[in-house]
């Protein structure tokens, strides 16, 4: 039995404190994410369209900042970065409930993205930081199934709030979120130091060239941000294809969602075994890419099944996408890990993070086209899109691997 729950728990105290840190944070995110469509345009009063414009110019901000904010986290430090910007979120979340107009929403969401951003440069640098090669990996998927655990009880929290019918109460869920995300804050300051959290004194710039002189990184990341699409035919393309497409029921909508969530708890971490070397996660790559493109397959004959046949077919269809959102995590990373800078992990984050945008920002509107309009050709596009992808990861991570073998070798010599 002891060895069991051993299994069970993340494989050092440490990483079992980011993980409790991870379900605190993703319950107060989660609470709030789950009513804010209603918060916006009910308690803000937007319509729909200002509420998507609003958060598409947050993140066009946030896409051109990813870097600079990476760069400061390694200046700074990775774990102070990335506590001031989890104290910054709780702060902006108790004004929430008194932004009022247009204007005053765009100001929010950008900051809320920027904070965000600067916040999770810090955490990817510091985790990566703290762990060695040996439970990097395994650390990362637990702290990957603590945040669905946490999502998930946020959701039920904020299905409460709106379970009221209350507009009090609505408004107070940011407070709540606030408060939540505070001690969040609280928990991270407290963690221990990693090995460039020197203080600002000391601190110095890096020597070499930065993140996006490697071109390879860059372009592997591309790669995977086009992989990490297995989230927009989860959330997106496979519910409308469902409800415009197929005569399954729309209540199987709520039974797809849980089997993803229990399944992304249950089995990331066995998912990401074997992905801490860059050949394993290359092999992780063409895992990923085999659940998606059996998944494209599965679903696109689901519409000219009937009854039972289609609810178990897209079912399935769904079950193996989100295999490919294991593998696919799991390989990123890896290759976040080994073909970052060391003394650069911050900037590397957002380069990391500026690749995959450019990777996956165009999706929503591609697949959702494809598989609604040209149906079976659509689906089978998607999965040629998501082949080619995971093909051209393999020379990038090469590549990247040579380049970042070549800077190392060097850095004596600049020093």
């Amino acid at each position: 039995m002891p060895n069991l729950i051993n299994r069970l728990l993340p494989p050092t105290p440490l990483a079992r404190r980011l993980s409790a840190q991870s379900v605190l944070f993703a319950v107060g995110e989660g609470v709030f994410l789950t009513g804010n469509a209603v918060f916006f345009t009910h308690i803000v009063g937007l319509t729909a369209a200002q509420v998507g414009l609003g958060l598409t110019i947050a993140g066009v901000v946030t896409f051109f900042l990813a870097v600079p904010l990476g760069r400061a986290a390694d200046r700074v430090g990775p774990k102070r970065m990335w506590a001031v910007g989890a104290l910054l979120e709780a702060v902006l979340y108790v004004a929430y409930p008194w932004i009022s107009g247009f204007a005053a929403f765009v100001a929010m969401v950008v900051l809320l993205e920027l904070v965000g951003a600067a916040g999770g440069a810090g955490r990817g640098a510091y985790t990566l930081d703290v762990f060695d090669g040996k439970d990097r990996i395994q650390s990362l998927a637990f702290m990957r199934s603590a945040l669905n655990i946490g999502f998930t009880l946020g959701a039920l929290l904020g299905g409460l709030a709106l379970a009221t019918g209350s507009d009090d109460v609505i408004r107070a869920v940011p407070l709540v979120t606030a408060v939540i995300l505070g001690l969040n804050a609280a928990l991270i300051i407290r963690l221990p130091d990693a090995a460039h959290d020197a203080d600002e004194s000391t601190a110095k710039a890096p020597v070499g060239p930065g993140a996006l002189r490697n071109k390879a990184f860059l372009a592997l990341h591309v790669c995977t941000g086009v992989m990490s699409t297995n989230q927009v035919l989860l959330n997106i393309v496979i519910p409308l294809w469902l409800v415009q497409e197929t005569d399954a029921p729309r209540v199987l909508l709520a039974w797809l969602f849980g089997t993803n969530t229990v399944l992304a708890v249950a089995l990331q971490v066995r998912a990401a075994r074997g992905s801490d070397t860059v050949p394993g996660a290359l092999r992780a790559i063409r895992i990923a890419a085999g659940f998606f493109v059996a998944s494209c397959l599965i679903v696109l004959v689901t519409h000219d099944t009937i009854g039972w046949a289609t609810i178990l077919l897209v079912w399935l269809g769904h079950v193996t996408v989100t295999g490919a959102e294991l593998f696919e995590s799991a390989a990123a990373w890896g290759f976040s890990a080994e073909l970052s800078d060391p003394d650069r992990r911050g900037e590397y984050q957002g380069a990391a993070r500026l690749g995959e945008t450019v990777g996956r920002v165009w999706a929503p509107a591609a697949y959702t086209f494809l598989a609604m309009t040209w149906g079976a050709m659509g689906w089978l596009t998607i999965a040629a899109i998501v082949i080619v992808a995971a093909v051209a990861a393999h020379p990038a991570a090469h590549a990247a691997q040579r380049y970042l073998a070549r800077q190392q070798s060097r850095t004596p010599a600049l020093g």
